[in-house]
C-alpha cells in the first residue's frame, strides 16, 4: 500500500542505530534501552530538521487503528552521508502539507510520494520525531520559526528540543531591594569612574603647560652694599633677594624640609593621599590646610596665583607633575626658598634672615633657621616680637621642626638637647631711602646707566647685589662733619636764609678713583636732588687751577713773551682790560672791587684774583683751557663751560663729584682715570660684567705738581686756612659763586681728594637764592663752613692712617718764591710785598691794596685816595677767609687783627667769616680788605 511503501523508504533511509523507538518497537511499547554505541552518531552526519504538515491520517496496513496527525511534525533525522560533510551542519526547517484523508491524487499527475505512515503517538511524541511527509507542490515552505525550549514548539508543539530558544525573564526587584543597586551596577560605575578619570588626567596631562612665572615671583629688591660688604640700602617693590642653593646653609635647607616636606627628595611631585587628607580636615573645619609638596607649593608660589579655587588646585596638580620631570629636587628647592613667604616684608629666606636676625642666609645656624622654617606656617602669627602672646604656639612649632631634623638625622641629639630658642630682634621700621641712602642709591643707579652697565627696566626688576666703594667709615665721618660745621648751627626759626641752605660733598681715592664718601644733603626723603651730583650752580674760582695747569702743560705766555710759572707777575688792577682776546671788550671786577696791583700768579691765586686769571685765560687761550678742564675730568658737556677769558672766573656749572674728579687727577700727579662707585655686581650668583678702569695721563706730571705747589699755598697762607684744622699736608681752593648763591672748597692730600659745597636754594621755588646771613654772618664765603667740613672730615677720615707727603715734580724755577707782589708805577699796581715791613708808597689817586706786612701796619700817603670809589670810605664785605667783624675807619683796627688807616667820613664795613685774613696783608685806606675768592660779575 502506499502508506506502508513510504514507511518503508523512510525506514530504509536510517540505519537500524538511527530508527527511532517508534520504529523498532511494537506500537504502545516502550523501547528498549539504547546502548551507548546505538546513541552515538557517526563522525560524520548532517542534522536535518524538517517541518511536515499532515493531512488526514490514513488507515495503516494490517488492522492498525488509525491515529490523528498532529497539525505539524519535526522530523529531525541523522543522515550519514557519503562523502565528506560540509564545514558546517546546517538545520532545515520544512514544512510539508499532508494530503487529507479521501484525496485521491489524479491518475498520471505527478503526485508527490505517499506519506509515511506515522508512529505510535506516544512513543513518537516522547521521542520528539516521526516520520518524514512529503509535502505538497501546491504548498510553500514556511518560513523557519524559532522555537522555543522544547515545550512550546509552535504549531505543533511536538518537540522537546533545545535549540535557541527565549530565556525567561528575571522577576522584578521588589520591597527594599529595589533601593540599593546591584553589584554589577556598582562594577560598572567603578569601571567608568576610572576610565573617566584616566581620561581627564590625560586631558589636563596635555592641555596644562608650565607658564612663565608671575609678576610677584619675579620681582626683587636690589642690594647695594658698603665695600665692606654691609648693608647699605635695599632697594624694589618687593623685599626679595634671591641666592643660590650654595648661599643657604644646611641646616636653613633641613629645617625647611622638616617643617614642609620630609620625603621631598624621595617622594612624587604631588601626594594625593595628603591632598585627601588636607581636603578632609578642611570639610571638617579644622582650618583651610594645603596637603601640598614642596614642588606644588613652589609652584604655587612662583607660577600662579594664591586664591584657593579648584581651578588653581588642579593647574598646581599638573605643572608639579610636569615641572618634576623637567627640574631636579635641588632646583625646586632652591626656588622654594626663594619665593617663600616669611613675614615681616620679607620674601625668601635671605630675605627673611636679615629682617630676623640681620645676618646672610648662609650664616644660619639650626636654632634661628628652625623658627625661620617655622614662621612658613603662619608667618604674621609666630611672630614672636610682634605678638609675644602667640610664643608658645611659635615655640611648639619650633620644636616640632627640630625634632623632625633629629628624626631625619640631620641634627644630633645633643646639639638638639642643648639649644636654645632664639629670639629674634626688634622689627625695624623701614626706613627705605632716608638719610644718605636715597642719595647713594641713586648715585649708583646714575653710574650704571650712564656707564651702559644696566639698563633702568634692568635696574626696575631688581635682584641685583651691588657693592659699592663707599665706606661705611668714612661716610659716617662725611655726615658727621657736615652736622658738625653747618647742621647744627643752622637756626630755621629764627633765621631765614637758613632754610636755604643746602650741602653736597665728595670724597675719592686719587690712586684707585674709587668714591669712598659722599653726602648727598639733610635727608633724601626731605631733599630729594643730590647736592653731590647736581650740576647748576657755578663752581667759582674753584676753576681757577685749571687756567694755571693748563698754562703749564701747554707752556703758556703772557702778553709781553713772559713763561706763565708761579712766580709770574700779572696786574691785579680791578677792572682791568683783557688783552690779546678778540672777542670784545672784557674787563672783570675783582671781589669787591678790589685792585691789587702787579703779584704773583701763586699770590693771584691765594686772594683769588678775578683780573690776573681771566687775563691768564686769555694768553693761554679759551680753548686751551676748556681742553685742561675735560682731560682733568670736567665733562665736555659741562653747561657755560665756554672757551672765553671768563671761563677762568668758574662760570661752568659742573657737580661736586665732577669736581672731585678732576682735582683727584690733580692729586694723582696729572694721571686720570674715571671715578668709580661700584667694586662688583652680580644678579643670582652671575657676576656682571664691569667696564675696566681706564687711566691716562691727562697732563704733565710737572703741570699737576706744580698747580698744587701753587695750591698748597692758599692752605698755608690764602683763603683756605682752616684746611689746616686736617693735621697733614693739603692743597686746595675757596670759590665762590655769582651773587653768593653757592660758596666750595676744594682740596686734597696724597691720599684724598675731597669737594665739599653750600648751596642756596629756596625750598618752595627751587631757585638760587644768596646765602646772605646764612648761619649768622653777613656772608658765606668758601674759607668758612665748606672748608671747616673739609677739614673735619678729612682728620677723621684719615685717622690712623701717617701723613703723607706730597712728592712734587715742579716746574723749572717753580721751587723759588718770589715775593708776592713788586713796585709798579703803573696805576692802581700795589708797591708793597707779602713778607717783610716794606711800607708800600702809591702814587698820586691810586688805591694801595695788600700794601705790606700785616703785623707792623703800614703808612699811607697822606692825602691819597681810592682810585675805586667802591672801594673807599667803608670796610668791604669780605668772602673766603676775610677776617670777621666790621673794618674801622680813621686808622681804627679790624676785628680781624690787620691795621689800616682809611678816609675821614668812611662808612664801616662787615667782615666775613672763615679762616682769618691773609697773613701777611696790611689794611687799606678806607678800611680793612681781606683776601678774596672769585667771582663773576
Amino acid at each position: 500500500m502506499p502508506a506502508q511503501s513510504g514507511a518503508k523508504e523512510a525506514s530504509a533511509d536510517k540505519s537500524p542505530a538511527e530508527k527511532s523507538p517508534a520504529e523498532k518497537s511494537p506500537a504502545g511499547k516502550t523501547p528498549p534501552a539504547k546502548s551507548p554505541a546505538a546513541d552515538t552518531p557517526p563522525a560524520e552526519s548532517t542534522q536535518v530538521l524538517r517541518r511536515v504538515g499532515a493531512g488526514s491520517a490514513k488507515p495503516r496496513t494490517g488492522g492498525a487503528k488509525p491515529e490523528q496527525a498532529p497539525e505539524s511534525t519535526q522530523v529531525l533525522r541523522r543522515v550519514k552521508a557519503d562523502q565528506p560533510p560540509p564545514a558546517e551542519s546546517t538545520q532545515v526547517l520544512r514544512r510539508v502539507n499532508a494530503p487529507r484523508s479521501g484525496d485521491t491524487p489524479e491518475p498520471g499527475a505527478d503526485a508527490p510520494k505517499p506519506p509515511v505512515a506515522p508512529a505510535p503517538a506516544a512513543p513518537a511524541a516522547a521521542a520528539g520525531a516521526t516520520g518524514v511527509l512529503p509535502r505538497t507542490p501546491s504548498e510553500p515552505t514556511a518560513t523557519p520559526q524559532a522555537s522555543g525550549n522544547g515545550s512550546d514548539g509552535g504549531e505543533g508543539g511536538g518537540g522537546t528540543g533545545d535549540g535557541g530558544g527565549k530565556k525567561p525573564k528575571r522577576p522584578k526587584r521588589t520591597g527594599w531591594r529595589r533601593i540599593f543597586p546591584t553589584w554589577r551596577m556598582v562594577l560598572g560605575t567603578f569601571v567608568l569612574c576610572v576610565i573617566v578619570v584616566i581620561g581627564l588626567l590625560f586631558l589636563g596631562y596635555s592641555m596644562v603647560q608650565i607658564p612663565a612665572a608671575n609678576a610677584l615671583a619675579t620681582k626683587q629688591a636690589t642690594v647695594y652694599l658698603y665695600a665692606d660688604g654691609s648693608q647699605l640700602a635695599r632697594d624694589g617693590e618687593v623685599n626679595r633677594e634671591n641666592v643660590g642653593l650654595a648661599q643657604i646653609a644646611k641646616p636653613a635647607q633641613h629645617a625647611i624640609l622638616a617643617a614642609e616636606d620630609r620625603d621631598f627628595y624621595t617622594e612624587s611631585a604631588v601626594d594625593p593621599k595628603a591632598m585627601l587628607r588636607a581636603g578632609w580636615n578642611t570639610a571638617l573645619g579644622k582650618g583651610k590646610q594645603s596637603g601640598s609638596t614642596i614642588t606644588q607649593q613652589y609652584v604655587k608660589n612662583y607660577y600662579l596665583a594664591q586664591e584657593q579655587t579648584v581651578t588653581r588646585k588642579a593647574k598646581e596638580f599638573f605643572i608639579s607633575i610636569k615641572l618634576d620631570r623637567e627640574k631636579s629636587k635641588n632646583e625646586i628647592l632652591e626656588g622654594y626658598l626663594n619665593t617663600s613667604y616669611f613675614g615681616r616684608n620679607a620674601y625668601g629666606i635671605q630675605a627673611a634672615a636679615q629682617a630676623y636676625y640681620g645676618v646672610d642666609a648662609i650664616d644660619l645656624d639650626a636654632g634661628r633657621a628652625a623658627y625661620l622654617a617655622a614662621l612658613v606656617n603662619a608667618p604674621s602669627e609666630y611672630d614672636v616680637v610682634a605678638h609675644p602672646e602667640n610664643k608658645p604656639a611659635a615655640l611648639a612649632r619650633w620644636n616640632y621642626v627640630l625634632d623632625g631634623m633629629v628624626a631625619k638625622g640631620w641634627l644630633s641629639q645633643s646639639e638638639r638637647t642643648g639649644m636654645k630658642f632664639p629670639m629674634p630682634k626688634e622689627q625695624t621700621v623701614s626706613t627705605g631711602m632716608s638719610g644718605q641712602r636715597g642719595y647713594l642709591v641713586e648715585a649708583v643707579k646714575q653710574y650704571l646707566v650712564g656707564h651702559d652697565i644696566l639698563t633702568k627696566d634692568q635696574l626696575t626688576a631688581g635682584g641685583y647685589r651691588i657693592t659699592t666703594t663707599i665706606q661705611k667709615p668714612k661716610q659716617d665721618a662725611f655726615v658727621k662733619a657736615v652736622d658738625d660745621q653747618l647742621i647744627s648751627k643752622l637756626d630755621k626759626k629764627n633765621r631765614k636764609a637758613d632754610t636755604y641752605v643746602r650741602a653736597g660733598g665728595a670724597s675719592i681715592d686719587p690712586k684707585t678713583g674709587k668714591i669712598v664718601a659722599m653726602y648727598g644733603g639733610i635727608d633724601y626723603v626731605q631733599q630729594y636732588t643730590n647736592g653731590a651730583t647736581r650740576g647748576d650752580y657755578q663752581v667759582g674760582s674753584t676753576f681757577k687751577p685749571f687756567v694755571f695747569t693748563s698754562a703749564v702743560q701747554n707752556s703758556s705766555s703772557t702778553q709781553d713773551g713772559q713763561r706763565i710759572t708761579p712766580n709770574t707777575y700779572y696786574d691785579g688792577t680791578n677792572k682791568r682790560l683783557v688783552t690779546g682776546w678778540s672777542g670784545g671788550r672784557y674787563n672783570p671786577e675783582n671781589e669787591d672791587q678790589k685792585s691789587y696791583g702787579e703779584i704773583t700768579v701763586r699770590k693771584a691765586t691765594d686772594l683769588s684774583v678775578n683780573a690776573v686769571y681771566a687775563q691768564m685765560a686769555a694768553d693761554v687761550t679759551g680753548e686751551k683751557v676748556k681742553q685742561t678742564a675735560i682731560d682733568l675730568g670736567i665733562p665736555a658737556d659741562t653747561p657755560d663751560l665756554y672757551p672765553s677769558p671768563s671761563i677762568a672766573l668758574g662760570t661752568a656749572n659742573a657737580s661736586v663729584l665732577e669736581m672731585t674728579e678732576a682735582y683727584a687727577t690733580l692729586a694723582n700727579h696729572g694721571r686720570h682715570g674715571t671715578y668709580t662707585i661700584i667694586e662688583k655686581i652680580s644678579k643670582d650668583n652671575v657676576p656682571v660684567d664691569l667696564p675696566g678702569r681706564q687711566t691716562k695721563q691727562a697732563v704733565t706730571r710737572e703741570a699737576a705738581d706744580t698747580t698744587t705747589s701753587v695750591l698748597k699755598s692758599v692752605v698755608e697762607g690764602g683763603t683756605a686756612t682752616a684746611a689746616q684744622g686736617a693735621g697733614r699736608p693739603a692743597a686746595g681752593k675757596t670759590g665762590t659763586a655769582e651773587e653768593d648763591t653757592a660758596a666750595w672748597f676744594a682740596g686734597y692730600t696724597p691720599d684724598l681728594a675731597t669737594v665739599v659745597s653750600v648751596m642756596g636754594q629756596d625750598p618752595v621755588t627751587a631757585k638760587h637764592v644768596p646765602l646772605y646771613g646764612a648761619l649768622g654772618v653777613a656772608r658765606m664765603n668758601g674759607g668758612g663752613p665748606p672748608t671747616e667740613i673739609w677739614a673735619q672730615y678729612t682728620r677723621d677720615a684719615l685717622r690712623g692712617k701717617p701723613a703723607a707727603s706730597f712728592d712734587l715734580e715742579l716746574q723749572p724755577g717753580a721751587d723759588v718764591v718770589a715775593p708776592s707782589t713788586r713796585p709798579s708805577t703803573s696805576p692802581g699796581t700795589d708797591a708793597g710785598q707779602d713778607n717783610g715791613g716794606t711800607t708800600g708808597t702809591p702814587s698820586q689817586g691810586t688805591t694801595p691794596t695788600d700794601g705790606g706786612q700785616g703785623n707792623g701796619g703800614s703808612t699811607p700817603s697822606q692825602g691819597t685816595t681810592p682810585a675805586d670809589p667802591t672801594t673807599g670810605g667803608g670796610g668791604a664785605t669780605t668772602t673766603d677767609g676775610g677776617a670777621g667783624g666790621p673794618a674801622t675807619t680813621n686808622g681804627g683796627a679790624a676785628d680781624g687783627g690787620a691795621t689800616g688807616g682809611g678816609n675821614p667820613g668812611g662808612q664801616p664795613g662787615t667782615g666775613g667769616t672763615g679762616g682769618g685774613a691773609d697773613p701777611g696783608t696790611t689794611g687799606l685806606p678806607g678800611g680793612f680788605i681781606a683776601p678774596q675768592t672769585a667771582r663773576r660779575q
